[in-house]
C-alpha cells in the first residue's frame, strides 16, 4: 500500500512522500525493508533527516473506563542530510529491525483485528511533517505459530486480539503494551472456562507463553481470572510435541485454579506515552499490578515428533480454525472496515494538528 501527500507544514510546493513497504507479511525480530520515494516540489530544500516511525492502535484501561489511541513502539532515522531539487525524484532504500515483541496482525492470512502502521517523518529545514501510515502486517514466529497451531488441533477457536497498555510484572516485556489474543475453549474444557487468554513475550532466545483462563463461575461462586506462564526455545520448534505441551499447559492452568485468588491484574504503568482518544498521555491512572500465580517454567522435552496430523494439514484443517473459523466472512470484513477507520482517524487527526 502506498501513501502519498503534499507535506503542508513544509508549505505549498513543498516536497512530496511515498513510503513503500516490500512485499508480503513481515516477521517478528527480522528486518523490515522497503522504499522512501521523494519528489522536489518549486523550489529547492535541504532534507535534514527521513525517520519512520512503528505505531500501533493500543486500549487503556483507566478510571474513566476505557480509550485507544496510537503509541508508538520504535523508531528509525533512515536518510538525510542531502539537498533535494526542484521536482527531482529520489529513493531512499531502508531495512530495520522489528522489535521481537511486534504483535501478531495476521494468522494463516487471516486479520486478527490488530492495526499497525509505519509513518514516515520527513524534516526540511526545521520543518517536520509526519506522513500518512502505511499499514504493516506481521506474522507469527515459528515456535509461535506451532502453538497456535497446536491450540486449533486441541479445538480452541479464535474469539478476538487486541493490544493493552501496560506491562505484565515478572516477566521480559519490552515494550509499553502487550497483545492478548481471546479464545474460544476446546470442547473438553468448555466447563470450565469462558475463554482463554494468549501472550507471547519473545525474546532472542525464546519465546514466554502467559495463559490467562477467565473461570466458569457456579451456582455458589463467582467467576475469576488465573494465569500461568511457560516458556519455549526457538530452537525447539521442531523438537517438542507441541500437541501433547499445550494440552498439558491448559490441564495445568484449569486443575491449580484451586490455588488461584480472585482478581489477578494485568499492568505495571508503562511509561510510553499513550496518545489516546481523551488526550494527554497515559500512565499514572493504571493502578494494580501483575500476580504471577504459578510462574513455573515448563521447558521438559516430550519426544522429537509431532502427534496429529501433519503441519500443514492441520493449517489447513483444524489450526486454520483460529483464524478461519471466527474472522471469516462478514467478520473479516468489519476487521478491515476497523483498520480503515484507524488510518483515515490518524490522517484527519494529522490534518488538524497541520491546521
Amino acid at each position: 500500500m502506498v501513501f502519498k501527500r503534499l507535506l503542508g507544514a513544509i508549505g505549498v510546493g513543498g516536497p512530496s512522500v511515498d513510503t513503500v513497504l516490500d512485499g508480503g507479511a513481515a516477521l517478528p525480530g527480522a528486518s523490515l525493508s522497503g522504499q522512501v520515494h521523494l519528489r522536489g516540489g518549486g523550489s529547492v530544500v535541504e532534507i535534514e533527516h527521513i525517520g519512520l516511525e512503528l505505531v500501533a492502535r493500543v486500549e487503556a484501561e483507566h478510571g474513566e473506563g476505557e480509550s485507544e489511541g496510537a503509541v508508538a513502539f520504535a523508531r528509525f532515522t533512515v536518510g538525510g542530510g542531502f539537498r533535494l531539487d526542484e521536482e527531482e525524484q529520489r529513493s531512499v532504500p531502508f531495512s530495520v529491525p522489528l522489535p521481537l515483541e511486534t504483535p501478531i496482525t495476521e494468522l494463516y492470512g487471516q486479520q486478527l483485528g490488530i492495526v499497525l502502521g509505519v509513518r514516515t517523518e520527513l524534516a526540511v529545514a526545521g520543518a517536520k511533517d509526519k506522513g500518512d501510515l502505511d499499514q504493516l502486517a506481521v506474522r507469527p514466529l515459528p515456535v509461535q505459530e506451532a502453538i497456535l497451531e497446536a491450540l486449533g488441533q486441541l479445538g480452541f477457536g479464535f474469539r478476538s486480539a487486541d493490544l493493552e497498555y501496560g506491562r505484565i510484572g515478572g516477566t521480559g516485556q519490552q515494550l509499553p503494551f502487550y497483545q492478548e489474543i481471546e479464545l474460544t475453549p476446546a470442547p473438553r474444557y468448555a466447563h470450565a472456562v469462558n475463554e482463554i487468554e494468549l501472550t507471547f513475550l519473545a525474546s532472542p532466545e525464546s519465546v514466554e507463553i502467559v495463559l490467562e483462563a477467565d473461570k466458569r463461575g457456579g451456582p455458589f461462586s463467582s467467576g475469576h481470572d488465573t494465569l500461568t506462564r511457560f516458556t519455549a526455545g526457538h530452537h525447539e520448534v521442531h523438537t517438542r510435541d507441541w500437541y501433547t505441551e499445550v494440552d498439558g499447559w491448559i490441564a495445568q492452568l484449569i486443575e491449580h485454579r484451586a490455588a488461584y485468588g480472585p482478581g489477578a491484574m494485568y499492568g505495571a504503568p508503562a511509561s510510553a506515552p499513550y496518545t489516546g482518544h481523551h488526550g494527554g498521555h497515559y500512565g499514572d491512572q493504571h493502578g494494580g499490578h501483575y500476580t504471577d500465580h504459578h510462574g513455573s517454567h515448563h521447558d521438559g522435552h516430550r519426544g522429537g515428533h509431532r502427534s496429529g496430523p501433519g503441519v500443514g494439514t492441520a493449517v489447513a484443517a483444524g489450526a486454520a480454525g483460529l483464524a478461519v473459523g471466527v474472522v471469516g466472512g462478514l467478520v473479516a470484513a468489519e476487521v478491515v472496515d476497523e483498520i480503515g477507520d484507524f488510518f483515515e482517524g490518524e490522517e484527519e487527526e494529522s490534518g488538524d494538528d497541520r491546521a
